[in-house]
């Protein structure tokens, strides 16, 4: 069906119908943030309680060099024991029984490698951290904590035969039963739950797996994301001429939301054309669809008309928060809980957005697993203003004795944000030195409590 025969449009010669005159309800901001949570939260349970089985829910075998964000499908059991076997947790001397100890003659004990014989009683041989410790071995005793001695009397050993005593070990301090060996199975016996279904796969978790045995693991595919980028103001390269600008939003929203855990299907951009943004919306099969500007009500904003032809269904339409007022989120028809996430035109406005809506709905239909970034209780150092009524979202350097406001922070600024590493909750009314404030972290590492680069500007 196209735009004009879903009845959003008369045709060509008549003028689109206006909406009728109605106050605009905005969402505050916290309900905002958990709305868009409690959506995704109910798309993923939907789909789990009819036993369907989606996109989302089909588990996919990844390498380990491949998995590092992704989510786990299942628990992370062992597949052996760890350690597999007893080894030495030391460089030093394997022992047995009571000292001293005859040192034998044949090299070390090294990683990697079977011990060749066993320890008798009273003998003692090199070892290396992480060996195997030889049959009949009672303790290891660390380098430092021993000293070997020759006796005077001890022949060469060019003059004794094969087997004759070699030097003496002595330790030099009290030697416990099993000290500084790792027994088998002392982090985790085979099948023990090392992690529950649903951890994010993190660097540790990826040395974990490969220690319990794996080369692959199993999780969850990410949420598919399509991003329309609207408007027939936007260059994609060149500097800015005859009222045309360069669009900001297209080469920052696919990265972002794949640092958010999402799959990027595709970029498209889209002109002023509601017949072209009807077809798009509603033939996109991603569980998500992302769009910049067309939310407000100017003579080519679309998106309300097109979204109500599409049968969608508005979750939340504008929220009380500077930049980023006419943001919205919508489900769209269907039975398979897809979602619209509407995000402003202006560049920081729409990262008002992302984190606003998109990050939590993208963290539930994860299951959770990727909260969203967040750090409660920040001082801010300086006074900040606030919006008489509006929580606002403030781009900030964290430091070790709080958070810095940045200058560049109008909504269609962002000099602010990418000199940050969050962006503070102001509250109405704004916020004084010294008052601890929400800060929303971002999606990658930074190097929080360093001084910003030459030339941030501070507010």
């Amino acid at each position: 069906m196209t735009l004009k025969e879903s009845a959003l449009v008369a045709p060509d010669t008549a003028p689109l119908p206006q909406p009728a005159e109605e106050p605009h309800r905005a969402t505050a901001w916290p309900v905002a943030r958990t709305t868009a949570a409690e959506a995704g939260a109910a798309a993923r349970a939907g789909r789990l309680g009819q036993g369907a089985r989606g996109p989302l829910d089909v588990p996919l075998d990844v390498p380990l060099g491949a998995a590092l964000g992704r989510v786990l499908a299942g628990p992370l059991l062992a597949l052996t024991d760890l350690p597999s076997f007893d080894t030495s947790a030391m460089d030093g001397w394997a022992v047995a029984g009571a000292g001293p100890w005859t040192v034998r003659e044949e090299g070390a004990v090294l990683a990697g490698h079977a011990p060749d014989a066993v320890l008798a009683d009273g003998e003692a041989v090199r070892i290396a951290t992480g060996a195997r410790v030889p049959a009949g071995t009672t303790a290891v005793i660390r380098t430092e904590h021993s000293r070997t001695e020759h006796s005077r009397t001890e022949p060469s050993r060019t003059e004794r035969g094969d087997g004759a005593p070699g030097p003496l070990l002595y330790a030099l301090r009290e030697v416990r039963a099993r000290q500084d060996i790792r027994p088998r199975g002392q982090e985790c016996r085979t099948g023990d739950q090392l992690l529950p279904a649903g951890s994010a796969v993190t660097p540790a978790v990826l040395g974990l797996a490969a220690a319990a045995g794996y080369d692959a693991l199993p999780v969850l595919p990410r949420p598919r994301v399509e991003i329309l980028v609207l408007g027939d103001e936007l260059l994609t390269a060149g500097l800015p001429h005859e009222g045309l600008i360069r669009d900001a939003l297209g080469p920052m929203l696919g990265p972002w939301l794949e640092a958010l855990g999402a799959e990027v299907l595709a970029t498209r951009r889209i002109g002023d054309d509601a017949e072209e943004l009807y077809a798009a919306v509603t033939g996109s099969t991603a569980d998500l669809l992302i769009t910049t500007g067309g939310t407000a009500a100017g003579p080519v904003d679309h998106l309300h008309r097109v979204l109500d032809a599409a049968g969608a269904t508005l979750l939340v339409d504008g929220v009380k928060v500077r930049p980023g007022h006419p943001m919205l989120l919508a489900r769209l028809s269907g039975e398979d809980s897809r979602h619209l996430v509407g995000l402003p035109g202006n560049p920081l406005a729409a990262v008002s957005g992302l984190l606003t809506l998109a990050e939590p709905l993208l963290a539930a239909l994860t299951g959770g697993a990727r909260e969203p970034h967040r750090a409660p209780g920040v001082p801010v150092q300086d006074e900040v203003q606030g919006h008489p009524h509006d929580t606002r979202l403030v781009p900030v350097v964290r430091r070790a004795d709080g958070a810095v406001p940045l200058h560049y922070n109008g909504p269609a600024m962002l000099r602010g944000i990418a000199a940050a590493d969050g962006l503070a909750v102001v509250p109405p009314g704004g916020a004084r030195p010294g008052q601890a404030l929400e800060i929303l972290g971002l999606p990658w590492p930074t190097a929080a409590g360093d001084v910003p680069a030459e030339g941030v500007c501070f507010t």
